[in-house]
């Protein structure tokens, strides 16, 4: 994945595993925070905002992709106040 600034942290993938997957190479970073921003938005780990920004999307566009996997929204009053947080910065 890429560097990683003061702000940021970096995920460690073994080589073998990272040339492993199946898609493109180009796409492979891409690919690696999209999954991750979904997991951990099902299992209620992160919130909508949280993930959609792990994940590079538009919040139209995340909403896209979970419907495509079947996960429904969850929506906390803890979600709201956070997304509303985020909105305003």
């Amino acid at each position: 994945m890429s560097a990683s600034s003061p702000s940021e942290k970096q995920l460690s993938i073994p080589k073998d595993v990272y040339r492993a997957m199946k898609v493109p190479e180009d796409k492979r970073d891409e690919t690696i925070q999209k999954e991750l921003a979904v997991s951990l938005y099902r299992e209620k780990i992160l919130s909508f905002g949280k993930a959609r920004q792990l994940a590079n999307m538009t919040k139209w566009e995340f909403h896209d992709l979970l419907k495509e996997r079947n996960i429904e929204r969850h929506y906390t009053e803890e979600n709201f106040k956070e997304d509303l947080k985020y909105a305003k910065e």
